[in-house]
């Protein structure tokens, strides 16, 4: 781990999602001194957003990944950029940025997840539905869910053949 990443890590662990701005400013601070380092870029896109200033932190999420952000905080990035793209009622593309997200991440649990409130927001509840049970079947761990998964995949594509 970098100086770099030690410091984001510290500022990420002493906010206070009541009051943001001393991580925005905090973060801001360290963007001044690395403009073009994709992880900084998006840590200050995620306190903007958390702040609930969403179509700030819109551009920032769209620089961290255009700087070539990868890995797990791509992942991360991905799901807040959807996510805040749903908040703002931008539906289809918020829809867009979850597909091509499970493309690259097809492992990830969380991502379908909030692909489904996409989905819900689009008032698909169906599609919604089956996506969730698909991840549980799929991606959770447990022999509950593994005995049942057959049936719970086939509850699914049921669910989804029925339309919205």
């Amino acid at each position: 781990m970098t100086e770099l990443d030690e410091a984001l890590d510290a500022i990420f662990d002493r906010r206070d999602r009541a009051n943001m701005r001393p991580t925005i400013d905090a973060f801001e601070a360290v963007l001044r001194n690395h403009p073009d380092e994709p992880r900084v870029v998006y840590e200050v896109g995620g306190a903007y957003d958390t702040d609930g200033q969403e179509e700030r932190a819109i551009g920032y999420y769209e620089r961290a990944l255009a700087l070539g952000l990868d890995g797990e905080l791509r992942r991360r990035c991905l799901l807040q950029y959807g996510s805040t793209l749903r908040n703002l009622g931008r539906l289809e593309e918020s829809l867009a940025v979850f597909d091509r997200a499970i493309a690259e991440y097809p492992s990830s649990v969380s991502l379908p997840v909030f692909k489904a409130l996409t989905l819900h927001a689009q008032r698909r509840p169906n599609a919604a539905i089956a996506d969730l049970l698909e991840a549980i079947a799929d991606r959770l761990d447990s022999p509950e869910i593994a005995r049942y998964g057959a049936a719970i995949r086939g509850n699914a594509e049921y669910i989804r053949d029925l339309g919205d």
